[in-house]
């Protein structure tokens, strides 16, 4: 009995000092961690899921590469929505710039946070899971006319924006806020990768590139994914000013 009561006030008391450090924050300070943490699990699951397909030689194929950026972004969303507004993502940052759902001085906080957060997550991916299929970096079909893979990039970011903004204006979408943007995640995944890559996430796309060296196709998820995202914002803002 003595042993449980010690054990308890062990976890009460962690608890206490967990919760006292993070009161001693400021609202950026949270923003800024939460951006890195939920940026680390989305990054994870999105480039770690093409790495342990590659490794099973294909076996999961694409619905496993969709569903678990699906569950990652649904995931970090329920968690940090409230705290951060749930960006993990670069180009979504430059939309909410436009919107002035954040100003200039937090836009730099957002995108240092998600590009930690997203090397991180590629270590971790290197570390962990193995290095198959460089990291899990975006790469588009070349196959394709260069125009249709850089305009595909742009509307696959453009849906996300467009589904994040619907979920801001309704203020959650009644609790289905985190299940339609990660949804649209694996859409355009399942419906577009297979000709732009499907990024979306100029983070996503930067870290496994890095790691593994290969950053041929760089340029592409580091303007379209921005493109595609700003016209959204700017239509919402005409819209909603």
């Amino acid at each position: 009995m003595y042993c449980h009561h010690i054990h308890e006030w062990i976890f009460m008391s962690k608890e206490s000092t967990f919760e006292s450090v993070v009161n001693k924050l400021t609202v950026d300070q949270k923003r800024f961690v939460a951006e890195i943490i939920g940026t680390f699990i989305v990054v994870v699951l999105a480039t770690g899921s093409v790495v342990i397909d590659s490794k099973l030689d294909g076996i999961l194929g694409l619905p496993f590469i969709v569903f678990a950026p699906f569950v990652g972004v649904a995931v970090g969303v329920y968690l940090f929505g409230k705290i951060s507004m749930a960006h993990f993502n670069p180009a979504v940052s430059i939309g909410f710039l436009i919107t002035k759902h954040i100003t200039k001085k937090q836009l730099g906080l957002y995108l240092l946070a998600e590009i930690v957060g997203a090397l991180l997550a590629s270590f971790f991916v290197s570390i962990i899971i193995g290095k198959e299929a460089n990291l899990g970096a975006n790469a588009p079909n070349y196959s394709y006319p260069l125009p249709m893979i850089f305009g595909v990039e742009v509307l696959a970011s453009a849906f996300l924006m467009a589904v994040i903004l619907i979920v801001v204006y309704t203020k959650g979408l009644k609790g289905f806020g985190g299940i339609a943007i990660g949804g649209i995640v694996g859409l355009d995944i399942f419906f577009l990768a297979f000709i732009s890559g499907a990024s979306m996430n100029p983070a996503r796309s930067l870290a496994p590139a890095l790691l593994s060296g290969v950053w041929d196709d760089l340029w592409l998820y580091w303007t379209a994914t921005f493109a595609g995202t700003s016209i959204i914002a700017l239509i919402f803002r005409k819209r909603f000013e």
